[in-house]
C-alpha cells in the first residue's frame, strides 16, 4: 500500500486553477486517486457557519483534496457539508443511564458524549480502513492515537493546540505509528518535549472564497466570542481611537458575552452575529483594520489570515502562533493584553498597502499550498 501511495504522488502535479474557480491542485489523469479518511472534530458540524477554526480548517483540508481528484471520506457530526467530502456520521450515543450518571467517579455528560461519539468514529474506521489508503486525524481526541496502531494504513495527525493531558497520552500510546504536524512553529516547538521535532505546514484558506476588498471600512473583529479571544479588547481599542467596530462569530460562553460585550454594544459597537464565509468575507474585506486580540497562547490565527487573504491588514497580540501568520507583511503586532499598544498597531497597520498584504497571504496561507505540502507528507509517512 505504501508503493501505491507514493506510486501517486509522484504523478501529482501543480496546474493554474480556472478562472473564478476553487484555488486547486489538480492530479494527472494516468495517476491513481488517493483515498484520504479524515477524523474530524465530532462536536460540532464541518459546515457553514464554523463553530471554530479547527472545524474551518478541517472543511477546507476535505474541499482542497475533494477538488484535486481524491477520494476523501470525512467521519464527522451528520449535519456536516456533503458537498466536500463523503461524509460518514458520527450519531449522538444513547442516553446515558441513570446508573452510570450516579457514579461518582462519573465526567462531565459533555466529556461523556464526546467521548461516545468519537468510540462510534473509531469503530467505523476500523471497519473501513482496509478500503483507505492513509487517515489524517484532524480531532484533538486521544482515542485516534491511542488506536493508531492498529491501522494497517498510515496515519497523519495535524497538532491544533499545545499539548493537553488527553492528547499527550494519546500521542505517546501511538508508539510512533502517527507522523505528528502542527500548524505553526509555535505549538510544534511547545510538544518538542514529548515528540521531539514537529513539522510545520500551515494552516491555508481558498483565495476565491476570500477575496480582496476595498477596504477603508470600520474595524472589525471576528472569532469565537469567549474569554480567551478577548473581544472586549478590541472593543477598547476601538474606543481609544474613537472608531466604530464590528464584532462577528458564535457566542460560546453566554456569560462572558453578557458581562463583557452585551454593555458595549451601541452605534459604534455592532454585533453582526454568526456569519457564513461569505458574508464574513464581504465584512472583513470592507473593514480597514481586523483586530485579534489572544489572552491565550493562540495556536495559529486563522482569522488574521482571513483579513490577509482579502487585503485588509491585522492588528493582533503577539502572543502564540500569531506573529507567524502576521508578521512579516500581514500586519502590525502588538504587546500581549495592552489596549494603547493595540491602538498604536491599528494605526500602524491601516497605513499598510492592502495589495501586498493579500500577496503575503497568497504565498503563504493558500488552501493550494497547505493541500500539497500535506500530500509531500502523506508520502513520507506512507514510506
Amino acid at each position: 500500500m505504501a508503493d501505491a501511495v507514493l506510486d501517486h504522488l509522484a504523478t501529482a502535479r501543480r496546474v493554474r486553477p480556472p478562472a473564478g474557480g476553487a484555488d486547486t491542485t489538480t492530479v494527472d489523469p494516468t495517476g491513481r486517486r488517493l483515498r484520504i479518511g479524515i477524523i474530524a472534530p465530532v462536536r460540532f458540524p464541518i459546515a457553514q457557519p464554523f463553530a471554530g477554526g479547527l472545524e474551518a480548517h478541517t472543511w477546507s483540508l476535505a474541499r482542497a483534496f475533494t477538488a484535486a481528484g481524491h477520494h476523501v471520506v470525512l467521519y464527522a457530526h451528520g449535519d456536516s457539508d456533503r458537498g466536500v467530502a463523503k461524509v460518514v456520521p458520527v450519531f449522538a450515543p444513547p442516553e446515558i443511564s441513570q446508573a452510570a450518571r450516579a457514579d461518582i467517579a462519573a465526567p462531565p455528560e459533555h466529556f461523556l458524549w464526546e467521548h461516545r461519539c468519537m468510540q462510534q468514529t473509531v469503530s467505523r474506521l476500523l471497519r473501513d480502513v482496509d478500503r483507505l489508503d492513509l487517515v489524517h486525524n484532524n480531532s484533538l481526541h486521544y482515542l485516534p492515537l491511542a488506536m493508531a496502531g492498529l491501522l494497517p494504513t498510515p496515519m497523519v495527525t495535524t497538532l491544533h493546540t499545545p499539548p493537553n493531558p488527553w492528547q499527550e497520552a494519546g500521542a505517546l500510546d501511538s508508539g510512533g505509528c502517527s507522523r505528528f504536524v502542527a500548524v505553526s512553529r509555535d505549538v510544534a516547538d511547545r510538544w518538542s518535549g514529548v515528540l521531539g521535532d514537529v513539522e510545520v505546514v500551515p494552516n491555508g484558506l481558498d483565495p476565491v472564497l476570500w477575496p480582496a476588498g476595498a477596504g477603508g471600512g470600520d474595524l472589525v473583529w471576528s472569532g469565537r466570542i469567549v474569554p480567551e479571544k478577548a473581544p472586549h479588547l478590541a472593543v477598547a481599542a476601538a474606543a481609544r481611537l474613537g472608531r466604530r467596530i464590528v464584532l462577528a462569530g458564535p457566542v460560546h460562553d453566554h456569560g462572558y458575552f453578557e458581562t463583557e460585550v452585551a454593555p458595549w454594544l451601541s452605534e459604534d459597537v455592532v454585533y453582526a452575529g454568526h456569519l457564513d464565509s461569505t458574508a464574513l468575507a464581504r465584512l472583513v474585506g470592507s473593514a480597514s483594520c481586523v483586530l485579534v486580540t489572544p489572552c491565550w497562547d493562540e495556536p495559529f490565527g486563522l482569522v488574521a489570515a482571513e483579513a490577509m487573504l482579502c487585503g485588509t491588514p491585522v492588528a493582533a497580540f503577539d502572543r502564540g502562533g500569531v506573529g507567524e501568520v502576521v508578521g512579516g507583511g500581514g500586519g502590525v503586532l502588538a504587546r500581549p493584553g495592552d489596549v494603547d499598544d493595540l491602538a498604536r498597531a491599528v494605526v500602524a497597520a491601516q497605513a499598510m498597502d492592502r495589495g501586498a498584504v493579500r500577496a503575503r497571504a497568497l504565498q503563504q496561507l493558500s488552501a493550494r499550498s497547505m493541500a500539497e505540502r500535506y500530500l509531500q507528507l502523506y508520502a513520507g509517512a506512507a514510506a
